[in-house]
């Protein structure tokens, strides 16, 4: 910072294509701090270094941090970035902030030029620090990429790019720029194995009106798929050669840029040549296509027959021995990884017990992680990715006898869960008008939960998917996305209390046409995930005749769908969990 004279440092959690998850090369702020969830920032000064990060990490956070230089601090403060503000009222008048401005957006580069310009405080774009100073920094991934069966994806890829050329003419542009690895994944029908649990490669598309640019490091194209990419038109270039490409963009042509494009990535185009657009591809992929679909109603099935296998070991494992939540994520993934077609994990598998599970990304390791050796409350947070699908579920159950509090706030939980579920609403209707119905009954008791009730589900990609979602925040683009059919959401609402316990019950649901409106007026939600609830943890007087109904009912559905791929021993556990619940 001396160096370069800079006053402040901030450093944020992603990669150049704004990823959730990201390569070990860019794992910048876990190196500098030491905190590992998936969510933060990191600003250093001379005189103090802080962490931003959201209340889903902030346990977890504290933990990691004691020891460290670093502070915690909550990443936003009543919608927007709690950064923002700090940096304006830490740095003095004519300081220099220093960024990597690969590893930030337009937008974000435009919210800090605005907040910063009253103090006129400089901001250089161009700093990496860890080029210089993370001495054994990881190189970029050269594993290979993999074509993608139609048989999967239900649509070839020529396809795809004659519904977004149409799109992209449509904005007025001769070329699109597609910077986000999910979205150049699913265009491409390709996948990789570049980052943790989200089977994508690091590249960048333009696609031009005859022809598909892909920007990629070569070796990981095998020979076979570069003859059958060069088949459909897609012409292969070094990663590194999309900021000169774009430099030389031939007048008076113009190239659509999505507001996720990083501000280097901006600055390389002209201004006179820039459309900006919405992102395309990310809605399109939204709306899951009948072959996408199908498949996910079967890999449901395997991954409700793992999850059978996985539960029942847990019930005759555990009066024996003393198992680690760490032993319960190796079990998870053993179970899931005799499946057909498993790829991997959809994410770091969430294993809470007691207080653990009050914290809400908690995720356990070989060194840090609890016993579960006595009566308390679990909870569990998984997926898998597999070739024809992806999964993420969470169920809460009870090791013992569970208390009167904890089986009453389980069944105001499921509750609002269930009420998501069986809604029938409008066309055009929005995550933020929906997520209320997750929460009111918590609310009624003076109860709530921190975080967002469901996020859009990838297929055979990334498990957190935009647009749409569920969130009582009125600023997220994915509360404010209007339902359609097709679309994969999760339904997850929770309540934790610090110090004691943690609940959530989560399915995923496809947003469907209303049976009572088959037109498209009206939509609702049917439920995906395959798996019975904890019937010890449900107080049956809290229930109304249909949400009673609606429990015994997904409960039979889950026996008729899974009993079939289950041995008889396992057959009865699951009846066993399926009987029905009366008051």
């Amino acid at each position: 910072m001396q160096t370069h004279g800079l006053d402040a440092l901030i450093i944020p959690s992603n990669d150049p294509h704004q990823s959730e998850y990201v390569a070990e090369h860019w794992k910048s702020r876990t190196w500098i701090s030491g905190f590992t969830g998936s969510a933060g920032l990191v600003s250093i000064t001379h005189q103090e270094a802080i962490l931003w990060t959201d209340s889903r990490y902030t346990l977890q956070a504290v933990d990691e941090l004691e020891g460290t230089p670093f502070k915690c601090r909550s990443l936003l403060y009543k919608g927007r970035p709690a950064y923002l503000s700090w940096l304006t009222e830490t740095l003095e008048s004519n300081s220099t902030l220093g960024l990597d401005g690969r590893l930030f957006s337009k937008q974000q580069y435009q919210n800090l030029e605005k907040k910063l310009s009253p103090k006129k405080i400089k901001i250089q774009n161009q700093i990496d620090p860890f080029e210089s100073i993370w001495k054994d920094r990881p190189a970029l991934p050269v594993d290979p990429i993999f074509d993608y069966d139609i048989h999967y994806a239900g649509e070839s890829r020529t396809a795809k790019f004659t519904r977004v050329r149409a799109l992209v003419k449509k904005s007025g542009a001769e070329a699109y720029l597609v910077t986000r690895l999910d979205d150049i994944a699913w265009l491409l029908n390709l996948r990789g194995a570049d980052v943790s649990f989200n089977p994508v490669f690091y590249s960048y598309v333009v696609i031009l009106p005859e022809q598909v640019l892909l920007f990629i490091n070569a070796e990981k194209i095998k020979s076979e798929l570069k003859e059958s990419l060069q088949e459909d038109d897609v012409r292969l270039l070094p990663y590194h050669d999309l900021p000169g490409f774009l430099k030389d963009f031939p007048a008076p042509q113009k190239i659509l840029l999505e507001p996720s494009t990083s501000i280097l990535i901006h600055k390389a185009v002209k201004k006179a040549q820039i459309v900006n657009g919405t992102e395309i591809i990310q809605s399109l992929k939204a709306i899951k296509n009948p072959t996408e679909i199908d498949h996910t109603h079967l890999v449901m099935e395997k991954d409700g027959v793992a999850l059978c296998r996985f539960f029942r070991w847990l019930e005759i494992m555990h009066p024996s021995k003393a198992l680690s939540e760490h032993d319960l994520v190796n079990q998870l993934q053993k179970f899931r990884g005799e499946q057909e077609a498993y790829f991997g994990e959809s994410f770091s598998a969430i294993v809470g017990f007691r207080e653990n599970g009050a914290i809400v990304h908690y995720r356990p390791d070989e060194q840090h992680s609890a016993l579960i050796n006595k009566d308390g409350i679990l909870l569990i947070d998984s997926g898998g990715q597999y070739l024809d699908g992806t999964t993420d579920i969470t169920r809460t159950i009870s090791i013992g006898q569970p208390t009167e509090e904890q089986r009453d706030v389980f069944t105001l939980v499921l509750k609002g869960h269930i009420a998501l579920d069986l809604i029938h609403f409008p066309k055009g209707t929005t995550g933020t008008q929906l997520d209320v119905l997750a929460r009111m009954h918590l609310w009624k008791t003076g109860r709530n939960f921190g975080h967002g009730t469901g996020h859009g589900v990838g297929f055979f990609l990334n498990v957190h998917e935009g647009p749409q979602g569920f969130s009582s925040s009125t600023n997220s683009k994915s509360s404010n996305t209007p339902f359609q059919a097709g679309m994969i959401t999760s339904n997850e609402p929770g309540f934790y209390k610090a110090g004691a316990y943690g609940i959530r019950i989560e399915n995923l649901i496809l947003c469907t046409n209303s049976i009572h409106h088959p037109d498209g007026s009206f939509l609702q939600f049917e439920t995906l995930t395959l798996f019975p609830l904890d019937l010890s943890l449900i107080q049956p007087t809290l229930l109304t005749q249909e949400e009673l109904e609606w429990i015994n009912n997904y409960h039979q559905k889950v026996y008729e769908r899974l009993a079939p791929h289950l041995n008889p021993d396992e057959k009865t556990w699951l009846a066993e969990k399926c009987m029905a619940v009366t008051i």
